[in-house]
């Protein structure tokens, strides 16, 4: 995998003001590029509540079964009160994105972000 590479995507996700987290998750539910915005304190449970969440999002974003009838899964997002969890698989890869981010973020747009961003190859 492309550590680097990732971690530059992640930094510049990063420097959106709504966003708190942005990680790339291996295929055993692991982080291994990203992590919490360097000014940000964590909610006490982001860590638990992000774990739950990456072993949740890698389970169900690399399942296949309805590929075929509804498509491939472009993301995954639960808003809760104090923030908004958003994975994006990367199926061939076999790699998630996942993204915390303040509850006021607008989902659709950040997608387009997200998809903006990693089909940058610089």
């Amino acid at each position: 995998m492309q550590k680097q590479f990732y971690e530059g995507k992640c930094e510049n996700l990063l420097k959106r003001p709504e966003i708190r987290f942005a990680g790339i998750i291996d295929e055993d539910g692991k982080l291994v590029s990203g992590g919490f915005k360097k000014d940000i304190r964590p909610f006490a449970d982001d860590e638990n509540t992000l774990n739950s969440f990456m072993e949740f999002a890698s389970r169900f974003s690399l399942r296949k079964e309805f590929d075929k009838t509804l498509g491939p899964i472009n993301y995954l997002a639960a808003r809760r009160d104090k923030l908004v969890l958003i994975s994006f698989p990367f199926p061939v890869s076999k790699i998630i994105l996942l993204i915390s981010a303040e509850p006021t973020v607008d989902i659709e747009e950040l997608a387009r972000q997200v998809v903006t961003i990693f089909s940058d190859v610089s």
